[in-house]
C-alpha cells in the first residue's frame, strides 16, 4: 500500500529543531516581527520587487526555476556584485531552493565576474552548487528544496495569504473591545472556514471577532475595526 500523507512539522517545531533560540512574540507590546522587517519581506515576496542601494531585483517564478533580473544605475561591474549579493540575501530570507537563475549585467573582465561570484558566495551559506558567471552575466544556482519558497506559498493562494495577514493585523490592533474584520469575500470565506483560527484570535484578544465581506475591496486590502463596547 502507498504511504499515508501526514502533517509535517510546524514552523515553530522546525525552528526549535534547528537549535536556534526561539521566542514566541505576544499579541501585545513591541512588535518584534515588524521591527525585523516582516511586512517588507511579505511585500517583496508577493510583488517580486526587491530594492537594494542603487538598484533592484525582479523575482519571477517559472515552472523550471526561480529567476532574478538585476537592474540599477551604477557601472555594470559594481551592479553585478551588488545584485549578486542582494540575490543571495533574498534566497536566504525567502527560503528559495531548487534551480535558481540570476540575470546580471554583462561584465567583460574575468576578474569582475569572479568578484561577482565571490560576493554571492559570501552571503549564501552552503550547501549549494553554482556555475561561474558567464560572459552574458548569467549565474545559475542549485539548492536543496525541502519545501515551497515564501514567494510560492504567498502566490499559490493569495486569499489565504491575505487572510493570515489580516488576522495578524487584528491581533495587533489596539483597543479593549470586539473587532470587525472587513475584507474581500474570498478572504472572509477563508477565515470563516477556519473556526479554529477565529477561536485562537478571540482567545489571544480576549474579545469577540466579527467578519464582514466587502466586494469592493481587493484581496490584500482588508482592514480591522476596533468596536466600542
Amino acid at each position: 500500500p502507498g504511504a499515508v500523507a501526514t502533517p509535517g512539522p510546524t514552523l515553530h517545531e522546525r525552528l526549535v529543531a534547528s537549535g536556534l533560540p526561539v521566542a514566541t512574540p505576544p499579541g501585545h507590546g513591541p512588535d518584534r516581527l515588524e521591527a525585523a522587517g516582516w511586512s517588507e519581506l511579505i511585500e517583496e515576496a508577493t510583488t517580486g520587487e526587491i530594492a537594494f542601494p542603487n538598484g533592484g531585483l525582479r523575482l519571477s517564478l517559472t515552472p523550471a526555476m526561480t529567476l532574478f533580473d538585476v537592474d540599477g544605475v551604477v557601472p555594470p561591474a559594481d551592479l553585478a556584485c551588488a545584485g549578486a549579493a542582494a540575490a543571495a540575501r533574498t534566497i536566504r530570507r525567502m527560503d528559495i531552493g531548487g534551480s535558481i537563475g540570476i540575470d546580471l549585467p554583462t561584465v567583460a573582465a574575468k576578474a569582475d565576474r569572479l568578484a561577482t561570484a565571490e560576493a554571492f558566495d559570501a552571503l549564501l551559506p552552503q550547501p549549494f552548487e553554482r556555475t561561474a558567471v558567464n560572459g552574458f552575466g548569467f549565474l545559475q544556482i542549485v539548492r536543496r528544496r525541502p519545501r515551497a519558497s515564501l514567494p510560492e506559498l504567498l502566490r499559490e493562494d493569495p486569499a489565504a495569504s491575505a487572510a493570515r495577514a489580516l488576522l495578524r493585523r487584528a491581533e495587533r490592533t489596539p483597543g479593549p473591545g470586539p473587532r470587525r474584520l472587513v475584507a474581500a469575500p474570498t478572504v472572509i470565506a477563508v477565515i470563516a472556514a477556519r473556526p479554529d483560527w477565529l477561536a485562537l484570535l478571540e482567545r489571544r484578544l480576549g474579545a469577540t471577532v466579527a467578519l464582514q465581506a466587502d466586494p469592493a475591496l481587493a484581496i490584500g486590502s482588508g482592514h480591522v475595526h476596533a468596536l466600542q463596547t
